[in-house]
């Protein structure tokens, strides 16, 4: 869309399933000028960041969504100028003047319900220092209230209540933390205009949506000098925190572990791994040969490969596993798509593909999407136990721990030899003991099958 003000640039739909997004970064500010296909802004959703390139060159006029808003599919974040939309400068500022004297909104009333003129991010640190959103001025387009507002009220009021200021610039640790009649500080007429309580604030108007529900009440932190740190909680964490929080409250998880004796698989690796470097360029991981034995035990076993329902199960025809890739602040599920055709050599490969994406940021949407069952290659970093949380909404997910070498008893004589554990939480509703029992021996089974022999193409 185009007009004397340039051309609108809104929220593209990232993956078939994407209804709304977080503006993560932006990369250009005002009178920032861009190439075309030049990435403007940072994009999360669903875990995933991803930049967004303009279509062709121009220069950025205005911002309007802000940084950690949440905006919904189609919805204009920001106007820019390019060569087809361009319109003379002076032009341009001849109609600020007027533009900027109608910017002011007009006060609510006083029961009105504004939950929909703010966007999350901004209820929700509003929420958290008890800022009254109706009284603030925004500086956004048409007067939207934006972080930066919300942000400038917080330091203001702590300004005016070190000066003694009364209790319109108080905050809610403030004004906790002043009784009422003290010497020297102003009353605050808390029965006229009471500041709201963060744990008393409606789920609606927080921002979150009904299922996040209960709502967690503001922790107060001690004063400065106790050596506590403040750390923002950026859009992907809270993103895990969702999803989390959604699978522990509505999976009844269960757990179970086997031991597995790799030493056939470890001697293979040694085997092969260096003519694989000279040959492809990466490394042959362990994981590789897990996951080949984990795609075969599925196809035994279809049922691991399922979600709940509620009336039904649906079983996945298509074999998709979801890789645990952890990052230095956050992790990251991208998935393998059709596993089950994939050889050894193929599997590692996208492996290595799909690692190095993570690391470099450059994982799409589409790269996260339709997995079926979750690996978590948990041994990397030396575990030998983990309880994992699944992967909503898969039946399952299972961890390979460290390969440990150990005094073992075979056929009533001491031996040393390569072990691992593997460790499985399932979805209670669709599987038992029994039928994930013989997944896992299954399992055991392939990753001990391997011989000098096994072809990895």
């Amino acid at each position: 869309m185009s007009d004397v003000n340039g051309k609108e640039i809104t929220m593209p739909q990232l993956a078939e399933s994407l209804v709304q997004a977080t503006i993560g970064k932006w990369l250009k500010k005002p009178g920032d000028s861009f190439e075309a296909y030049e990435p403007i802004c940072e994009v999360i959703t669903d875990k995933v960041v991803a930049e967004l390139p303009a279509t062709e060159a121009g220069v950025m006029e205005q911002i309007i969504a802000q940084e950690g808003e949440t905006v919904a599919v189609g919805a204009v974040i920001c106007r820019v100028r390019t060569e087809a939309a361009a319109v003379p400068a002076d032009a341009g500022q001849a109609k600020k003047p007027a533009a900027a004297q109608g910017s002011v909104p007009a006060p609510a009333s006083a029961g009105q319900d504004m939950s929909g003129r703010y966007s999350p991010a901004v209820q929700r640190l509003a929420s958290e220092h008890g800022i009254d959103l109706t009284r603030l001025k925004g500086s956004g387009l048409g007067g939207r209230i934006t972080r930066k507002d919300v942000q400038a009220a917080v330091e203001s009021g702590a300004t005016a209540a070190g000066a003694g200021a009364g209790a319109g610039g108080q905050t809610l640790r403030q004004a906790a933390s002043s009784p009422a009649g003290q010497a020297g500080t102003p009353a605050p007429n808390a029965a006229s205009e009471p500041l709201p309580d963060a744990a008393q604030v409606p789920v609606r108007h927080s921002g979150l949506h009904l299922a996040d529900s209960p709502r967690i009440p503001t922790i107060e932190v001690e004063e400065a000098g106790r050596g506590e740190t403040f750390i923002d909680v950026t859009p992907i964490r809270h993103t895990i925190a969702s999803r989390m929080r959604q699978s522990v409250s509505e999976i009844p998880h269960a757990w179970t572990m086997i031991e597995v004796d790799v030493t056939n698989l470890v001697l293979l690796r040694n085997k092969v791994k260096d003519e694989f470097m000279r040959k492809e360029g990466f490394n042959l991981t362990y994981l590789a040969f897990v996951l080949k034995a984990v795609v075969n035990a599925i196809k035994d076993y279809p049922i691991m490969n399922s979600v709940w329902a509620v009336d039904k199960i649906i079983v996945k025809r298509d074999i998709n596993l979801s890789l645990a890739v952890g990052t230095e602040d956050s992790v990251l599920t991208p998935v393998i798509k059709h596993a089950d055709q994939k050889n050894i050599a193929g599997l590692a490969r996208e492996i290595d593909e799909l690692a190095r994406k993570t690391r470099e940021g450059r994982l799409r949407p589409d790269d996260m999407q339709g997995g079926t069952f979750t690996v978590n290659n948990t041994g990397s970093f030396g575990s030998i136990l983990s309880y994992p949380i699944i992967n909503y909404p898969q039946a399952a997910i299972l961890t390979f721990e460290s390969i440990v070498k150990k005094p073992v008893v075979i056929n009533d004589m001491i031996a040393v030899r390569s072990m691992a554990n593997m460790c499985l939480s399932l979805d209670h509703r669709i599987l038992d003991g029994v039928i994930c029992g013989r997944f896992l021996q299954r399992v055991k089974e392939n990753l001990e099958g391997y011989t000098l022999d096994t072809k990895v193409y």
